[in-house]
């Protein structure tokens, strides 16, 4: 009965997260278009509200697991959800760049409106099989969610600075837009999101690749899932080659940001859907 309470609260604690946070969303679309402080300031609050009831929903899971609470794909997504509101609540704080927040949201609202919409049978505490019972889980899994949401923030913001660029292009930069940093700025913050994000994955690729070793014997076994993983580390190590030793800036770096985080996604999503493998859901 026990079990049974703590599963029907974390249901009831992440529903809470997604009204939040879509309540967060619509402020911060608000603020933008109203350019008022306080309605900000709101917006902020209700995100930070959000990410709390998030962290408390991430932990009374993990307690009716009995395990990391990032064991399914239902529980990744909130994951997920919680490291990019988390990133994007420093770069906030450090970078004062409050109207992105709308931005930001709109990509965490799709994880947690996938999350709701996933069967059933995706959102239910299940025992983990031998291979997933390890140490491995808590470190590995959640290294890489930290990398796909400082990912996320980066695609995020390239697609912000595109937008700005071309109204100054244009010479009318419109209501809504002069209320963002410069496109110069956004482009740096960009950079920065992936100079964040990248370390992290290759730690991550790592750490699952010491978890490999220790549940099936090899480091690397080009699972689909490991082989796309590796992929997207060579995207991203290609842009940071590409932005340090050619002077990549501008368009084709917001263009090159938002291309990894498309194969992120894929890694994420489309992998363990469309490619049978160890990693994967698909049949």
């Amino acid at each position: 009965m026990s079990l049974i309470n703590s599963v029907g609260s974390s249901f009831i604690l992440y529903n809470t997260v997604i009204v939040l946070y879509l309540a967060a969303t619509v402020i911060y679309f608000l603020f933008l278009i109203s350019h008022r402080k306080e309605v900000g300031a709101i917006a902020s609050t209700v995100t930070f509200s959000g990410w709390i009831v998030n962290t408390v929903a991430l932990v009374g899971r993990g307690i009716a697991d009995h395990h990391a609470p990032w064991s399914n794909l239902y529980e990744t997504l909130f994951l997920f959800s919680w490291a990019m509101v988390l990133g994007y609540m420093v770069m906030e704080f450090k970078y004062k760049v409050r109207v992105a927040g709308a931005f930001v949201l709109t990509i965490v609202m799709f994880a947690v409106g996938a999350a709701r919409m996933l069967p059933y049978r995706y959102q239910m505490v299940e025992p983990l099989n031998p291979a997933l019972n390890s140490y491995w889980l808590k470190v590995h899994v959640f290294t890489m969610f930290l990398s796909y949401a400082a990912f996320g923030i980066s695609a995020a913001l390239a697609g912000i600075y595109l937008a700005k660029r071309r109204a100054e292009k244009k010479g009318s930069v419109g209501w809504i837009l002069q209320e963002f940093p410069s496109a110069e700025d956004l482009d740096d913050l960009t950079y920065k999101s992936v100079l964040v994000g990248f370390p992290l994955l290759t730690l991550g690729v790592i750490f699952g690749a010491m978890w490999a070793y220790e549940a099936w014997g090899g480091y690397w076994s080009w699972d689909p899932k490991e082989t796309w993983s590796l992929i997207t580390w060579f995207v991203y190590a290609a842009y940071l080659h590409a932005r340090m030793t050619r002077g990549l800036r501008g368009a084709p770096s917001a263009y090159f940001s938002i291309l990894g985080f498309v194969a992120v996604i894929f890694l994420y999503w489309g992998v363990s859907f469309i490619i049978p493998g160890l990693h994967a859901y698909a049949a």
